[in-house]
Formats: C-alpha cells, sequence, structure tokens
C-alpha cells in the first residue's frame, strides 16, 4: 500500500482531478463507484464522484453530519460500512443509495492529524464486508487525500 499511497499523492501534487484520483482508488479495490466529500461549514459537499447516477448525486450534493453513510463516517470519524446496500435496513444507508444499484459500500473520514476534512466512499456492485485490512488501506488513502489536496 504505501506504493499505492505514493501514487495517489503523486497524481495530486501533479494536479490530476480528484475524479481521476478516485478512479485510481476504485481500481485498487475493485469497485465501480465512489465520491468525495470535503468538509465545508459542517458539510459535507461532493467534490467529486464516479459512477454515480444522476438522481443519486442531487442528493448528496450537500450531507449534513450524521445523515446516510457519510454524514455518518464524519460524526463517528470511523469508516462506515454496508455489505449489500440494497437489503440493508440497518438505517446506516439512506434509501436513495439503492439507486446506485451498488451492494457492498464503506464510508471513510478523511482526517489529518485527527482534524476532519471530508469522507471518501466507494461501493462495489456485489456484496462485499470489507475487511480490517482494506479499512486501515482506505484510512490511509483518505489521509492522503487530505493532506495532499490542500484542503483547510
Amino acid at each position: 500500500m504505501p506504493d499505492f499511497l505514493k501514487k495517489i499523492d503523486e497524481r495530486l501534487q501533479a494536479g490530476d482531478s480528484l475524479e481521476l484520483v478516485l478512479t485510481l482508488i476504485l481500481s485498487e479495490f475493485g469497485a465501480e463507484s465512489g465520491t468525495i466529500h470535503f468538509l465545508c461549514d459542517g458539510i459535507l459537499l461532493l467534490v467529486a464522484h464516479v459512477g454515480i447516477p444522476q438522481p443519486v448525486l442531487d442528493k448528496i450534493e450537500r450531507v449534513p453530519i450524521g445523515k446516510g453513510m457519510a454524514g455518518l463516517a464524519a460524526q463517528r470519524l470511523e469508516p462506515v460500512q454496508v455489505c449489500n446496500l440494497q437489503t440493508d435496513d440497518s438505517g446506516v444507508a439512506r434509501a436513495g443509495a439503492r439507486a446506485t444499484a451498488m451492494k457492498g459500500s464503506i464510508a471513510v473520514p478523511i482526517l489529518v492529524e485527527g482534524e476532519l476534512r471530508g469522507v471518501l466512499g466507494i461501493a462495489k456492485a456485489d456484496e462485499h464486508e470489507w475487511s480490517a485490512y482494506e479499512q486501515r488501506d482506505l484510512l490511509g488513502i483518505a489521509a492522503t487525500l487530505g493532506s495532499s489536496s490542500g484542503l483547510r
């Protein structure tokens, strides 16, 4: 994973778009869709997305802390995952998330020196339980996003 983190950092330093960087992250984890939200005035604002249908985009452009997977990851400062968005009834994922047609989904906070900067979310078309190793790697990627993209 250190080589991948270096690659992400290099892409960000080179000025590549967050969509391109998100595409690299999705490829690394075999995921089909993803989002990056940055924190601004207490609201998570969508700044990059890949594979998200328009009806869903309209609902996730601004996410309050504590709402949906991204909002809960931001509130808890820890990963929030759902094995199958299509059948989940835990209340973690919002009802509109089913419109993505994704199943295995995870949202991880973007933390820099313990400070919340945003949330990275990725999802797979198949059911998936995100391992402790995958969660650790995604937290490292999220921290690189927060540090390298100049978010303050």
